[in-house]
C-alpha cells in the first residue's frame, strides 16, 4: 500500500511495457468482435512529470525523456506510432504527463470495447477514476487486483488482454503472481496474459520456470535491460511474460527490442531478449 508509481512513471520499464502493450492492443482491435481489457494493478492513470515525486528522482528523463522521433528508422517508427501519439511525442508536442496503462488501453479501445480496472489504494483509485472520466466502457474497481481478476474471467466478451503489473514490494510476489495467473487461466485459456516484472535476482527465471512447469502453453519472455540487472544500484532489467501473444509479437519486438536497448542504455551491460518458453 505504500509504493507509488509517480516516483518511476515514464521510465525506461514504463516505455518498454507501454510500447509492447500497445503492439498487443493495436493487434487485437484488428477483429471487430468485441475485447475486455483486465487490469489489476491500474495506478492513478495519469502522472505529472512536473510533480513533485517525478521531480525528486527524475527517472522518466532517462526513460520516455530520451525517445525522440525525429531520430527513429522508419519500421521503428512506425511500430511506435500508436505510443508516441498516445504519449504525445510527436513534433512540436511538449511532455508535461506520462499516461498510465489504463490511458493507454482507453484511447487504443473502441465502442464495443470494455475495460475494468483494479485499484486498491483509496487515493489513487479515486485520481484513476477522475483520469478515466465519464466513460462507459471503463469500470474502476477498489478491489485487490487478484481477487479481481479471478472474479472477472472468463470475461462475456471472451476475447481480451490481461495486464498483471504489481509493484512488487512484497517478497512473496512472484508467488501471488503464479498463484492467481494458473487459477485465471484455468478458468480462461484463451485470454492473452501480460506479466510486467523487475529483474533484479533469479526470481523472475524460477517465476517463468514455474508458469512453463504448470502446463501452461504458449509462453513468450520479452526482457529490457539497460544495464546489468544483477549489479547493485537501481533497477536496470525488466520484462513481460506473455501467455497467448498475438501472432505478430514476436517479429516486431525483435524490431522494437534493440533500438530501445540502444536508445535507454546506462552502460555496456544492457541487452534485450525475446524467446519462446514453450513450444507454439
Amino acid at each position: 500500500m505504500n509504493y507509488r508509481h509517480a516516483f518511476h512513471a515514464g521510465n525506461f520499464a514504463d516505455v518498454f511495457k507501454h510500447v509492447l502493450l500497445t503492439r498487443m492492443l493495436v493487434y487485437l482491435t484488428r477483429k471487430d468482435a468485441a475485447l475486455r481489457y483486465i487490469d489489476t494493478h491500474a495506478g492513478i492513470g495519469r502522472y505529472d512529470l512536473a510533480g513533485d515525486e517525478s521531480c525528486r528522482t527524475g527517472e522518466w528523463r532517462d526513460g520516455v525523456g530520451r525517445i525522440d522521433p525525429q531520430h527513429m528508422p522508419s519500421d521503428v517508427r512506425e511500430l511506435m506510432q500508436p505510443y508516441l501519439d498516445i504519449v504525445g511525442l510527436n513534433e512540436g508536442e511538449v511532455l508535461s504527463h506520462y499516461p498510465g496503462s489504463p490511458l493507454i488501453a482507453q484511447k487504443l479501445l473502441r465502442r464495443q470495447d470494455r475495460i475494468i480496472c483494479c485499484e486498491l489504494h483509496p487515493q489513487d483509485h479515486a485520481l484513476l477514476d477522475q483520469a478515466v472520466g465519464r466513460d462507459r466502457r471503463v469500470k474502476v474497481i477498489e478491489i485487490d487486483g487478484y481477487t479481481g481478476l479471478n472474479a472477472f474471467v472468463p470475461p462475456p466478451e471472451r476475447r481480451g488482454l490481461v495486464l498483471i503489473d504489481p509493484p512488487f514490494e512484497e517478497r512473496d510476489e512472484f508467488d501471488r503472481v503464479a498463484r492467481t495467473l494458473q487459477q485465471a487461466h484455468a478458468k480462461w485459456s484463451g485470454g492473452t496474459y501480460v506479466v510486467w516484472y523487475p529483474i533484479k535476482d533469479r526470481g523472475a527465471e524460477r517465476f517463468a520456470e514455474r508458469i512453463v512447469a504448470a502446463g501452461i502453453a504458449r509462453v513468450l519472455c520479452l526482457e529490457l535491460s539497460v544495464a546489468d540487472p544483477f549489479a547493485e544500484g537501481p533497477l536496470s532489467g525488466t520484462g513481460l511474460l506473455v501467455i497467448n501473444p498475438p501472432y505478430v509479437l514476436e517479429e516486431e519486438a525483435r524490431v522494437l527490442l534493440p533500438w530501445l536497448t540502444g536508445k535507454l542504455s546506462r552502460d555496456t551491460g544492457a541487452g534485450w531478449r525475446v524467446e519462446r518458453l514453450t513450444d507454439f
